[in-house]
C-alpha cells in the first residue's frame, strides 16, 4: 500500500513538472501605442527518459528501503514478543512451584495439628475411661 502511494507521488510530481509556462511582452510603438505579446511554452512531450529513470530508480530504493525498515521492525517486535512469553512462562513456572511447596507446608502443617489433636482427644478417652473405673 505505501509503495503505491509513494509510486502516485512520484508520478504527479513529473506531471506537474511538464505544465506550460507563459512570458507577457509589452512594448511601445513609435506611434506611442502599446502592444502586448502574450508567448506561451508548451512542454514538447519530449522527455529525458533517464531522467525518468533515475526518478524511479530513486524512488524504488526509497520504497524499499522504508519495506525493509518495516520489515526489520515487524521482526523486532517478534523477537521482543517471543522473548516476553519465554520470561512470562518461567514467571509462571516458578509462581507455580512456589504454590506447590507452600501448599505442601500448609499440608504437613495441617496433618501435625491433627495428629496432635487425635493424640489429645485419645489421652483424654483414656484418662476419663480410666476416671469412669
Amino acid at each position: 500500500m505505501k509503495k503505491h502511494i509513494l509510486a502516485a507521488v512520484a508520478v504527479s510530481t513529473l506531471f506537474v513538472a511538464c505544465t506550460k509556462s507563459s512570458t507577457t511582452e509589452k512594448t511601445e510603438n513609435p506611434d506611442g501605442s502599446v502592444t502586448t505579446t502574450t508567448t506561451t511554452e508548451i512542454g514538447t512531450g519530449l522527455v529525458d527518459t533517464s531522467k525518468i529513470d533515475k526518478a524511479k530508480s530513486d524512488i524504488k530504493n526509497t520504497v524499499d528501503e522504508a519495506g525493509n525498515k518495516i520489515d526489520n521492525t515487524a521482526q523486532k517486535a517478534k523477537e521482543d514478543i517471543s522473548k516476553a512469553g519465554k520470561d512470562i512462562k518461567e514467571e509462571a513456572h516458578k509462581v507455580g512451584k512456589d504454590l506447590k511447596s507452600g501448599a505442601q507446608d500448609v499440608s504437613k502443617d495441617v496433618k501435625d495439628a491433627a495428629a496432635k489433636g487425635a493424640q489429645k482427644v485419645e489421652d483424654g478417652a483414656k484418662k476419663l475411661k480410666e476416671d469412669l473405673k
